[in-house]
Order: structure tokens, then sequence, then C-alpha cells
């Protein structure tokens, strides 16, 4: 890695160039919500791997007509206009994954992200944004699988367009049997069928639910640490992390990730862990990751703080997510073409010694343990909002001087 950081700065522009390629293939989204009904602990899950053009993101704290909240955007929506991903002071989370077939024309359904801030600013339960939905018939300019959990312990899908809705109740046995929905980028309900995309991804993600449920894994942890960094493609038998690897090093192993669930396109990751009750409502959790997958540590975060840590906002961009950009042209060397979508497997699980994954993965579930732990101090009592906010601060710069220990190569990192 002696020349990531050149590299990472030589492939700025290069990036930039590939804004296009990125965007004119089909909108990818992964996501999920799971019922309390189906988790160890009775608390609803929801989760987005956000996959767009714009590779700055960040995460801003908002206030809206009724309620304040946190929320996912890109970098340079310094004002929050846009929410791809968010949770609210009430416990209410949503998030979307773009659906093509439910627009009603080809330019149609391009506000999904001012929907989504409008609803966290003034919605609590599910309720509430049912009656936004109706409110809106006609006149929103969206077309998306909007998901959303609450502290009443709803957790939903909405195939929504532009004068029409349609729910989908994960809490409803007779919708999901097994307690959670998966979706990509088309709905069930549309008229022109097969105009979305993401079926290799729904599969794939069907088989990962459906395993960790039966295994009673369906938590936050799963879908970190499983789920959103799954690197299989089922239709050409790709088992990249399970697979030998070759013994010469000048032969590594690359994959596509076209096709996965973690690709070369996801820019950040979103699991919320909602409240059992309206009384724990600000407990309720939102687990970011910014930038790929692959390349980054989740950190957890809570709508009652009143700012966001440093290392998740930043004045222009995260530093966080400046640490998984200087880490992803060494796991994509090849910046040609449709080359980028080509990562080497090799370099993920070898790096001095360690694989990349590896290292993540130490981080992060030391992450996982301290905001456990802190998490039952805060069940006995209640946390004052500044508690909250100092927690977060000292946990995400934890892991922003961890990230640059681990990988000492990446000396722009400030």
């Amino acid at each position: 890695m002696k020349n990531l950081v050149r590299n990472c700065r030589s492939t700025f522009f290069v990036f930039i160039g590939l804004l296009f390629l990125i965007a004119a293939q089909a909108i990818p989204c992964t996501v999920a919500v799971v019922s309390g009904k189906a988790t160890a602990d009775g608390r609803p899950l929801l989760w987005k791997n956000r996959d767009a053009a714009v590779i700055d993101n960040k995460i801003l704290y908002l206030k809206g007509p009724k309620y304040a909240f946190i929320g996912l955007v890109n970098a340079l929506d310094t004002a929050g206009s846009n929410v791809w991903a968010g949770i609210n002071t009430e416990g209410f989370a949503i998030m979307n994954a773009a659906s093509p077939d439910l627009a009603d024309n080809e330019k149609g359904g391009d506000k999904n992200g001012e929907f989504m801030r409008l609803a966290l600013g003034e919605c609590a339960t599910a309720a509430d944004f049912e009656a936004l939905l109706l409110r809106t018939n006609g006149e929103r300019d969206v077309a998306a699988n909007f998901g959303l959990i609450d502290a009443e312990g709803n957790a939903c899908f909405y195939e929504t367009g532009k004068a029409s809705f349609i729910k989908f109740d994960a809490n409803d046995r007779r919708v999901a049997p097994f307690g959670y929905i998966v979706r990509t980028n088309y709905a069930f309900t549309a008229a022109e069928k097969y105009k979305g995309g993401g079926y290799i991804r729904f599969e794939r993600i069907s088989h990962l639910f459906e395993k960790a449920l039966a295994e009673s894994r369906l938590d936050v942890k799963f879908i970190l640490q499983e789920a959103a960094r799954d690197l299989v493609n089922e239709k050409l038998h790709s088992y990249p992390l399970s697979q030998p690897l070759p013994q010469d090093p000048a032969s590594p192993l690359y994959i596509t990730t076209n096709d996965t669930i973690n690709r070369n396109s996801t820019v950040s990751v979103a699991v919320f862990h909602g409240s059992a009750t309206r009384e724990k409502a600000r407990l309720a959790t939102m687990w970011v990751m910014l930038g790929q997958p692959v390349c980054s540590v989740a950190v957890p975060l809570w709508a009652c703080a009143p700012e966001v840590p440093a290392p998740l906002s930043g004045p222009a961009t995260a530093p966080l997510n400046e640490v998984a950009k200087a880490i992803a042209p060494y796991l994509y060397p090849d910046r040609r073409g449709h080359m980028v979508q080509y990562l080497n497997v090799t370099r993920l699980r070898n790096y001095e010694g360690e694989g990349v994954l590896q290292k993540l993965l130490r981080i992060e579930n030391e992450v996982i343990a301290k905001a456990e732990s802190k998490l039952g101090d805060w069940q006995e009592s209640s946390p004052s909002p500044k508690e909250v906010a100092d927690f977060e601060a000292s946990l995400s710069a934890w892991v922003f001087e961890s990230l640059k220990a681990s990988f000492p190569d990446l000396t722009a990192i400030k």
C-alpha cells in the first residue's frame, strides 16, 4: 500500500468521470425491514445499503416542524435537502430503495430524498406516515419502496408512486410469514414488470435472511457484518471469502461486484435498531457506515444527541468517509472502464499478515461491545443529550484513530 495515498489522489478525477457510468446503471440499493417478532430482543430493524453516484456521504443533525432528526445525506448537501435514511427523536426511522417501475414516466420519481426529509420532521409513527401519504397523493414526485420502523413496533414497506401506495406489513404473517421483508429496486405491485432491477441481489439477500432467522441470528451484527458486506454471486457460484486463494501472489483472485450486495457503487450503510416501547424511543439506534462496507466501520448514533460527531460530519466531507475512500483504490486497483467493478479479493483477505476485512471487523466488534454496554446502562437510567453526544464523540474519534493506526499508509488522512 505504499502508493495508496498517491493512488487515492490520482483516482479522484477518475471517480468523477465514473459518476456518469455508475448513474447510467440500474439504480441500486438493498434494503430490509424486520419485525420485532423475528428478533431476539423484540426490537425491529431497518436496513439500507445505499448505492449511488455520489461517493461523499455524511450525517447531519436537522430539525423539522415537529421533530429533530439525524439523516444520511450527500456531503455537498449542507442543508440536508435530501435525506437518504434517517431517524428522529420519536424513534421513527425511514429509508428507501428507488423503484423505477413505480414512476409515472421516465423522468418522474426523483424527489424521494425530499419526501423522507419531510417525513422525519413530522412523523412519529407509521400512522403519521400513512396520513402524510394520503395528504400528498397526486402531488409528490416519488417512486420508491419506503421502509420504516417506529417505537410502536411497526415495521413496514410502502411501494409508493405519485398518486398511490401499497403497504406491506412485516408484522402481518400473511404478508411476511417469517417476520421480515427484503427489497431491492423493483416493486411487487408495479404494472410495468421488470423495469426495475436488483433481481440477483434480491435472491441472495433472501437466502441470507432465511439462514440467519433459522439460526436465531437476525440482529444488528448479522446485517452489518454479513449482509451489508456480502460479496457472493450465487448465479456465478462465486463465494470469494471462503474459496481458496491463488498461491501465486502475482495472480490474485478478482471478483466483479456489479451484482453483489456490497457493490463498488455502495457509498454507505444505515441500520436502525428500533425501540421496544415509546418510553424508550430516544434509545433507538442508527448504525452508520460511511463508504463502501468492505472499506468502512459501523458507528452508532442517537437522534436525541444535539449534534453529530466530527468524524461523521465534518465541515466539508466526513473524515470516516475519507478513510473509506482511501482504502477503496487499494481493493479496486484497476480503474480502466468497467474494471472499476472488480475487487481484488487477495488484497481484501491479506494485508500485512491480516486481511483488510479482519482489521475492520476487529475495530467494529469493539465498537459494538462498547455500544451494547452503554445501552445497558442507559436502559436503567435516562441519559442527558450531552451524555449521549459525548459518548458518540468519544467512540467515533476512537474509531477514526484506530483506522489510521490499522492502515498506516493512509498518511493523507489527518
